[in-house]
């Protein structure tokens, strides 16, 4: 990338020199991700507060995801036009904003309807954050390092909402954890103003923003997500599920016949010609299926199966968080001696196998599992964060974003998948109601042989989503060489 009068943009030379930037992108990213599970907890608290039904407890949680996945390519698309940085702190200002609105609810339905627009802000901050990652380094070394970080951070929040959560509900009230986010926005919006330079006009597009091909992506994927929730929930041939298939189905396949014919597409689905655009998709499409499912029935596992409480069901999944961090010179070292191909491949066989072994492990106690949860890891880790800047950087200059909101849209599709394929393996080899309080031996018995079928299921199909992925990934070992002068 060359620096000219023409470009004023500002880099840094280490993560260190860039710690301003980089930690409010984190923030920024952590409180979005961290949004995800941290109401989960406190879900039984809420519907005492608030009268509600188990129903209305479900769109609590999925009316955030719905409107977070759904709108994820829109405002990359958005961003790519007018301006990247521009459009995180808008998006970081209604976040903050909106979160205090949680004093004046009253209802179930504000609640959900609050938590629907808190998704649409964080769809306007997720591909963003990790875009500007780009922005602030010239090397590809840097790059991998921030990405690292960045999917560190982000995936702690992801892992430790429910901790987090639990530990908090044992000294304030369940709003609280919502009005947090308000000070951690502006901290971020602070930060992002001070470290980061504004767009400027080379780096953005001034295609006409295709309108028709955003709403199309909307319903797409919005009916998508829903279709996977509606299964888990009312069974996968009730006529609402049916229904949000044929649906989804239908927009996406008017998505694909209006891009093609579109002037600008919001999405030019010739980038999909490319290898590694379409390889790094896909596998970050298995390696979210993956995590999705595991957290899910883990978090069964512990709380239902061993009775744990919250906290120390939260404080189970630190195996998860401390490989995070230390599997980095792992997933580097992969990439910059293998290529990124083989060292897909190689983190995909961590996800295959560690699901696998979660699929003897259930049965062997809490040693076995986190020892499966280690392995999972550093695949996920190794497999994220290559994909993550093999995509971006695969991207033309002016369409990063949406290139990040791809790699984040994958990762939202896969979750949903994940999570319908423990929800719906478990309510047909066990039970759809999961009874609260100590469990009878045989229905602890039957829940781990429904796991056991459910993660040895999950080992197959994740093994050949990201193996296909990495396969169309090239040899590059861009995490060491600098971007071209």
């Amino acid at each position: 990338m060359t620096t000219t009068t023409a470009s004023p943009s500002r880099t840094y030379t280490s993560l260190s020199a860039a710690w301003i930037p980089l930690a409010a992108l984190c923030l920024a990213f952590f409180v979005e991700m961290v949004d995800n599970t941290l109401l989960s907890i406190a879900l039984p608290t809420i519907g005492r507060d608030l009268g509600s039904g188990t129903t209305a407890l479900q769109w609590v949680t999925s009316a955030y995801s719905l409107t977070f996945g759904g709108l994820l390519l829109t405002a990359g698309s958005v961003a790519d036009r007018l301006g990247r940085r521009r459009v995180l702190l808008v998006g970081l200002g209604i976040f903050g904003a909106l979160s205090l609105c949680v004093l004046a609810v009253n209802s179930a339905g504000e609640l959900i309807v609050l938590r629907g627009a808190l998704g649409i802000a964080a769809a306007m901050m997720a591909p963003i954050t990790n875009s500007l990652v780009f922005r602030l380094f010239d090397t590809q070394a840097l790059r991998m390092r921030a990405m690292t970080v960045m999917i560190v951070v982000g995936m702690s929040g992801f892992v430790l909402g429910p901790l987090l959560g639990g530990t908090a509900l044992a000294h304030v009230r369940w709003e609280w954890l919502l009005v947090v986010n308000a000070p951690i926005a502006l901290l971020a919006c602070i930060g992002v103003r001070l470290g980061v330079s504004p767009d400027h006009s080379d780096d953005l597009t001034d295609d006409a923003l295709d309108i028709p091909g955003a709403a199309l992506s909307i319903v797409t994927i919005g009916l998508a997500c829903y279709s996977a929730t509606s299964g888990v929930q009312h069974g996968w041939l009730s006529v609402g599920t049916i229904a949000s298939i044929f649906g989804a189905v239908a927009a996406g396949v008017a998505f694909v016949r209006h891009e093609r014919r579109s002037a600008s597409p919001m999405l030019d689905l010739d980038l999909f010609t490319s290898g590694t655009v379409r390889g790094a998709t896909i596998a970050q499409l298995g390696t979210a299926i993956a995590m999705a499912s595991v957290m899910f029935g883990l978090i069964l596992h512990f709380q239902y199966a061993y009775g744990w409480s919250p906290v120390r069901a939260g404080l189970a999944n630190l195996p998860m968080i401390v490989t995070m961090l230390a599997a980095s010179p792992v997933s580097e070292w992969l990439g910059k001696r293998f290529g990124h191909r083989i060292a897909c491949l190689v983190g995909a066989a961590c996800l295959a196998g560690s699901l696998a072994g979660l699929s003897w492990g259930v049965e062997h106690g809490y040693l076995a599992i986190a020892a499966c949860m280690v392995l999972m890891t550093v695949g996920l880790r190794t497999v994220m964060t290559i994909c993550a800047v093999a995509l971006v950087d695969a991207m033309p200059s002016n369409r990063t974003s949406i290139g990040a909101a791809l790699n984040d849209t994958a990762q939202e599709v896969g979750s949903s998948i994940g999570t319908a394929v423990v929800g719906t393996l478990i309510a047909a080899l066990v039970t759809t109601t999961l009874p609260a309080g100590t469990w009878s031996s045989s229905l602890v018995a039957s829940f781990f042989h429904g796991e056991r079928v459910t993660y040895a299921v999950l080992a197959v199909v994740v093994g050949l989503v990201a193996g296909v992925g990495a396969l169309s990934l090239t040899n590059s070992r861009a995490v060491e060489e600098p971007m071209a002068a």
